[in-house]
């Protein structure tokens, strides 16, 4: 996958954007009270909490594979789905966003698929995280209801958010009608083209591949394992808290909040979730004790734990991509 200058320079801005948000954040906290921290941590809490993480990439895997599968003659081994996913994984350090394209297009190569499907279930995956993100959030506002109802208060003004709403609605709806009448009038003049119907079938893919869900034969198994992922990010973050002394007697439900705020933090169009992570998951430790030194030693350490294992993953995974497609060319020789 190939950027113009164009999407270069949008790589770099974010990147900029996330170095100087962690610098910020990091530039008053020296090095030997990391060490210090390090020191007392348990690491095996530590490798338990990696080693629950690449569980959850295996079954996010399998869940993408049952997608892919659904209503179709073709069968997808997991093993390649999960090397597809860390070396999307991995270019989303690299690249934002770009992970969820990169991942079809190694997939597309060792499994001969098309990539609309393979984008249209990608886009559902992710329409489903964004789904237990919500009942998530709903589940931490149940049981940390006062500290979520302090934290939206202090984010975001109500009051503003309903006037500016009111204020731009017409200008959103003129301009939707205007597009849409745009669009149409271009479609009816360029319909019979050959771009044109590229797109209709690239898009009649992602459709497909989109409503797959529908097909598949284990609904159970696949909500189950859509659960599971979430569970397991849980147990992620309760794993690194039980390592490390300052956080070692959080309550569940705490560590469910740092879980929150770490996947909204995740979600900023950023590499990596880096900086935004790190100030998400600081702010609201402190609102349960932490000093703002310990809130950002725990941040660094559990998002640092899995972009180790990202790398490591990832870069084995490009090894055995380039085993596969070598194999493939050599054979159709």
């Amino acid at each position: 996958m190939r950027l113009n200058n164009k999407q270069w320079i949008q790589v770099l801005l974010s990147f900029m954007v996330a170095i100087w948000i962690f610098w910020f954040l990091y530039k008053d906290i020296k090095i030997q009270s990391l060490l210090d921290v390090l020191e007392e941590t348990s690491f095996i809490w530590i490798i338990a909490s990696i080693l629950v993480s690449l569980i959850g990439y295996w079954i996010r895997a399998w869940r993408w594979k049952i997608l892919i599968e659904a209503g179709e003659k073709i069968q997808v081994k997991t093993w390649r789905s999960f090397i597809a996913l860390m070396i999307g994984n991995l270019t989303n350090l690299l690249v934002p966003r770009a992970g969820e394209v990169g991942r079809c297009i190694v997939l597309s190569k060792t499994e001969d698929q098309q990539m609309g499907k393979l984008l249209g279930t990608v886009i559902l995956e992710r329409t489903i995280d964004m789904l237990f993100l919500v009942i998530t959030m709903f589940l931490a506002f149940i049981l940390e209801g006062g500290v979520f109802v302090r934290l939206f208060r202090d984010l975001v003004s109500l009051d503003s958010l309903a006037e500016s709403l009111f204020y731009f609605l017409p200008l959103v709806i003129g301009g939707s009608v205007v597009a849409a009448i745009f669009f149409y009038f271009v479609f009816q003049k360029y319909r019979d083209s050959g771009f044109l119907k590229k797109i209709k079938h690239f898009l009649r893919d992602m459709v497909n591949g989109f409503i797959s869900v529908k097909k598949v034969k284990g609904q159970f198994a696949f909500w189950l394992s859509s659960a599971s992922i979430w569970i397991i990010y849980f147990l992620m973050m309760l794993f690194v808290a039980w390592a490390i002394p300052s956080t070692a007697s959080l309550s569940l439900s705490a560590v469910l909040m740092v879980m929150v705020m770490g996947s909204i933090g995740m979600v900023a169009p950023v590499q990596g979730g880096i900086g935004t992570f790190h100030a998400l998951v600081a702010f609201i430790l402190m609102t349960y004790g932490l000093s703002n030194e310990e809130g950002k030693i725990f941040a660094v350490i559990v998002h640092g734990s899995q972009v180790l294992t990202v790398i490591a993953a990832g870069l084995g995974s490009i090894g055995i991509f380039f085993k596969i497609t070598g194999q493939k060319t050599s054979k159709s020789y």
